[in-house]
C-alpha cells in the first residue's frame, strides 16, 4: 500500500449526547483496531457540540467546537458522523458535507424518513457514500443485509418491533395487568421514555423507521408522511387479557409489505399500529425494550433480526460499522450502495389493506344481540372467525374476531355497529396479525 493510499482519514463527530460519546470513546479506545481493519489511521479531527467551554470526559478539549459548519467545511475532514438530531439542521450540515465530497454516516430516522432522496441523490453526485444503519433498529443489522445481501432477492415483506419504549410499555403491562399510564411513568423512571414521549407512543418513531424500510425493501421513495400511523395510547389491560385468551398478544408494529393486484399491478402498504400477534410468532416473545424485525423474501425466506434497539452503546455499534466501511472505500477507492428507487411503486392507502380484526363491544345484555352483531358483519362483506362472550348485565361484552377484509370494510362495519341500539359502545378495534387466515 503506498504512503498515499494509506494517509489518515478523517472524522468529524457532530453531536456528543449518549450515541456521540459512545462513538467517541470508541474512536479513542480501538484505534489502533480500527486502524488495522480500514487500512489507515482513522483519526478524529473534532466533536461540535452546543457548549464547547464545558470539559467532556476523555476529550481532549482541542477537539470541541461549537460551530459544527466550520468543522464540516475542514479540509482534513474527510467523513461527517451526525448525531446531533432534528431535521432542517442536520439535513443543512449533512448537504455541505456531500457537496464538499465528504462521506457520511447519520443516525437521524426523522431526517432520512423525510429527506433520504435528497442526500442520495447529494451523494450520488458527489460519488461519496451516506450511511444510515443506526437510523433503524439501533444495533441491530437491517439496513446492510436489505442494500446488500438480499440485493439479488425479491422482499415481499419487512415487519417488526422498531421502538424499544412502547415494546417495553406493552410487555409490561401484560405481565403486570397494570395500566397505561402507570407503566409509562415507570418507563420514564428508568430511562425508557422520554420526558415528551409523544414520538413513541404515537407511534412516529416507529412510523419514520417503516419510511425507511420501505423505502430500502420496494426500491421506492417511501415518506413517514405515506405511512399510516396509530399508537398505543388507547391500549388497556381488559385488550390484553382478551388478546391472551386468544392465545395472542399487542405489539406495536411497523409493517412494509408488497401487495399484488390480481391484474399484477404492486403497490406498497407501510404502516404502523398495535396489532394482536399469535403467541407462537416470533415477535410475540420480544420483550422488554428489545426490538425485532422479520423479513420475508421470495428465495431466503424468512430472516429475524433480534437486539438492543436503543442505546448508546448499541446504536453507538452501528454507527462504527458504517464509518468503518466508509472509511475503507476512502482507502481503496469502492463506494457503497447507491439509492435504488427504479421500481417507484406507489403507496396504497389504508383502506385498501386487507387483515383480520380484533374488535370488542359492550353491548345489551339481551337476547338476540349477538345474531344482530353478526348480521351486521355480514352485510359488510366480513367474515367472522371467532366470537367470545363476556360478563353480563352492564358488564356484558362482545368480542370478535374476523377473518381477512379491507380497512375500509370493516372501518364500515365498525361505524354500522356504533349506530345499533344493542351497542353501548365500541370500546377497541385492533388488526391481527401474523396468521394465514
Amino acid at each position: 500500500m503506498s504512503d498515499t493510499v494509506a494517509r489518515p482519514i478523517g472524522v468529524a463527530v457532530l453531536g456528543m449526547g449518549n450515541v456521540g460519546a459512545e462513538v467517541v470513546r470508541i474512536l479513542t479506545d480501538s484505534d489502533g483496531d480500527i486502524r488495522e481493519r480500514v487500512g489507515a489511521p482513522v483519526v478524529l479531527r473534532g466533536v461540535a457540540v452546543r457548549d464547547a467551554s464545558v470539559p467532556r470526559e476523555g476529550v481532549d478539549p482541542a477537539l470541541l467546537t461549537s460551530d459544527p459548519s466550520a468543522l464540516v467545511a475542514r479540509e482534513d475532514v474527510d467523513i461527517v458522523v451526525e448525531l446531533i438530531g432534528g431535521v432542517e439542521l442536520p439535513r443543512t450540515l449533512i448537504l455541505a458535507a456531500l457537496e464538499a465530497g465528504k462521506s457520511v454516516i447519520t443516525a437521524n430516522k426523522a431526517l432520512m424518513a423525510v429527506h433520504a432522496g435528497e442526500l442520495s441523490e447529494a451523494a450520488a453526485r458527489n460519488r461519496v457514500d451516506l450511511y444510515f444503519e443506526a437510523a433503524v433498529a439501533g444495533a441491530i443489522p437491517v439496513i446492510r443485509p436489505l442494500t446488500q445481501s438480499l440485493a439479488g432477492d425479491s422482499v415481499n415483506r419487512v415487519a417488526g418491533i422498531v421502538n424499544g419504549t412502547t415494546n417495553y410499555i406493552l410487555s409490561e403491562m401484560a405481565e403486570t395487568g397494570a395500566v397505561y399510564s402507570e407503566v409509562l411513568a415507570e418507563a420514564g423512571r428508568l430511562g425508557y421514555a422520554e420526558a415528551d414521549p409523544t414520538a413513541d407512543v404515537e407511534g412516529y418513531d416507529a412510523a419514520a423507521k417503516a419510511a425507511i424500510l420501505a423505502s430500502i425493501a420496494f426500491h421506492s421513495r417511501v415518506t413517514a408522511d405515506d405511512v399510516y400511523r396509530e399508537g398505543i395510547t388507547s391500549i388497556t389491560p381488559a385488550d390484553l387479557e382478551a388478546a391472551a385468551k386468544f392465545d395472542c398478544t399487542i405489539k406495536l408494529l411497523a409493517i412494509c409489505e408488497r401487495l399484488t393486484e390480481d391484474d399484477g399491478r404492486e403497490r406498497i402498504s407501510a404502516r404502523v399500529y398495535p396489532a394482536l400477534i399469535p403467541l407462537e410468532h416470533p415477535l410475540a416473545t420480544v420483550n422488554g425494550a428489545f426490538n425485532a424485525v422479520v423479513v420475508e423474501s421470495e428465495n431466503a425466506g424468512r430472516l429475524m433480526f433480534y437486539g438492543q434497539g436503543a442505546g448508546g452503546a448499541p446504536t453507538a455499534a452501528a454507527v462504527m460499522g458504517d464509518l468503518v466501511m466508509a472509511a475503507r472505500n476512502r482507502v481503496y477507492g469502492g463506494r457503497g450502495p447507491l439509492e435504488s428507487t427504479y421500481a417507484s411503486l406507489p403507496v396504497a392507502p389504508i383502506d385498501d389493506v386487507q387483515t383480520r380484526y380484533y374488535v370488542s363491544m359492550r353491548v345489551a345484555d339481551r337476547p338476540g344481540v349477538l345474531e344482530q352483531v353478526a348480521g351486521e358483519f355480514a352485510s359488510q362483506g366480513v367474515s367472522i372467525a371467532a366470537v367470545r362472550q363476556e360478563g353480563a348485565g352492564e358488564d356484558a361484552r362482545l368480542i370478535v374476531v374476523t377473518h381477512r377484509a379491507s380497512d375500509r370494510a370493516q372501518s364500515e362495519t365498525v361505524a354500522a355497529l356504533e349506530e345499533m341500539d344493542s351497542v353501548i359502545k365500541v370500546s377497541s378495534v385492533l388488526r391481527l396479525e401474523g396468521t394465514n387466515e
